[in-house]
């Protein structure tokens, strides 16, 4: 029996033979997509070798091997190295950097041994040769190849038995079995799907490469994400040299670890201390600017907090930020305008994190008020003091996690001075280091100025 093909909402479930613009059954627009009817009995076949269900204690585990790609960077984001059978996918803006990425990280990997599979759906062999020559790239076990089609690709896979396969990227394979499009929602999905029975299947690991769209999701299904072991986003501005590898889920690491990357004419190259560069540009003697140090993952990252505080000449004064939450910020001010007494009503409040970072924990909230107030006062903060701490709606500076790896890491960039939450004062032993406790940001500011 020929597979055919039919049209599911996606929202419902609905199923119809031909598309329609509007589901019946549940009257959402746009939702219908092309899906694969498997022939009758394919699906029991597949399923014929499953095993029997067993108790969770007497089930064997074997023992974790990764490959180690050798950028470390990379390797830090994806747990440790790369898992056999994971099926890894790479999102990022057009340009940003995810193609030069894994060709130097195939590379590292062909030249340790075994077989490297490159497949390419948007460059031929001999663009890749051509930017694989500016980057170094000569591993002889490094195979390339320019398709499309699904099949063929699989085909060259069994055949090739590489160790690790890249398909850049997803939205330029289809497969024969849908009539839609390539990069339609169907071909995408249907194609992740069957590369990731591969890697399942023969225990290959696969990076599959997908762009982000305008709005900042990956080009095609969300449900990509929902396939996939792990998801890393390539983050920066294209105009800016620093690119930031960030895990949004990984199912064999840590979510929270980042990789930090500054792109040269020769390709990517590894930041090892990222604190001390994005530091280095940083202007002293400035009001408004303030340092404060985030948690990201393992690493801590010291990182620079700009305000600037203005009248407005608007009836309603903006709240622009860059780097962290708008939310976030009009809470902080709320809490200046309340419990400090800053009138900030009439003002535009422009809020930027320095170097293409963006902050996610409130361990920052401290440093956003005291750059903040730094700017509306145009008083200068210290530029060797470290400003930790969440602050509350009632004004209270309120402890953090692990505050003594943060202060450490400010220590060794030659800060001399740290105000943290008094809750976190006994967690704190750091040498030739002045560690002050605040209760509340009225007494953080009085010490600060």
């Amino acid at each position: 029996m020929k597979e055919k093909t039919l049209y599911a909402c996606q929202k419902c479930g609905y199923q119809s033979a031909k598309w329609l613009g509007k589901c019946p059954d549940c009257s959402s627009w746009n939702t219908l997509v092309e899906e694969v009817r498997l022939a009758a009995g394919s699906r029991e076949t597949s399923n014929a070798t499953a095993q029997a269900p067993m108790p969770i204690d007497q089930v064997a585990v074997a023992a974790e091997t990764r490959l180690i790609c050798g950028i470390s960077e990379f390797d830090r984001v994806l747990g440790g190295g790369l898992v056999a059978g994971s099926l890894v996918l790479i999102g990022g803006d057009p340009g940003i950097g995810k193609s030069t990425l894994l060709l130097q990280a195939t590379d590292l990997l062909a030249k340790r041994g075994g077989k490297i599979l490159y497949v390419s759906g948007e460059e031929s062999a001999q663009q890749i040769k051509l930017r694989g020559e500016r980057m170094g790239v000569n591993a002889g076990n490094l195979f390339v190849l320019a398709e499309t089609a699904l099949e063929r690709i699989l085909t060259h896979v069994h055949r090739v038995q590489p160790k690790v396969v890249v398909v850049d990227s997803i939205q330029t394979v289809f497969t024969s079995s849908l009539e839609s499009a390539p990069g339609s929602v169907s071909q995408v999905r249907e194609s992740a799907g069957r590369l990731m029975m591969l890697a399942k299947g023969s225990g290959i690991p696969v990076f599959i490469v997908g762009h982000v769209t305008k709005d900042g999701s990956i080009a095609g299904p969300r449900v990509l994400e929902h396939m996939v072991d792990t998801v890393l986003y390539f983050e920066g501005d294209a105009g800016h040299p620093y690119r930031i590898l960030r895990a949004v889920k990984n199912r064999f690491g840590s979510t929270n670890e980042i990789g930090v990357f500054e792109m040269q004419d020769t390709g990517l190259c590894e930041v090892k201390n990222p604190s001390e560069l994005f530091l280095s540009e940083r202007p002293l003697g400035v009001a408004g600017s303030v340092v404060v140090a985030a948690l990201e993952g393992s690493r801590p990252l010291l990182v620079e907090i700009q305000a600037l505080v203005t009248a407005s000449s608007l009836g309603v004064p903006r709240r622009t930020t860059i780097g962290v939450d708008h939310n976030r910020l009009s809470l902080l001010v709320a809490v200046l305008e309340k419990k400090i007494g800053f009138s900030l009503a009439g003002q535009d409040i422009f809020l930027n994190v320095a170097g293409g970072v963006r902050l996610n924990e409130p361990a920052t909230d401290l440093g956003m008020v005291a750059a903040v107030a730094s700017s509306h006062l145009d008083k200068t903060v210290d530029s060797r003091c470290l400003l930790l701490g969440e602050v509350g709606l009632a004004g209270e500076v309120r402890g953090i996690a692990q505050p003594e790896v943060r202060v450490k890491e400010a220590a060794k960039l030659g800060f001399n001075r740290c105000i943290l939450p008094a809750g976190n004062l006994k967690q704190v032993k750091v040498k030739g280091m002045e560690i002050e406790g605040v209760r509340s940001v009225e007494e953080a500011l009085e010490r600060i100025f």
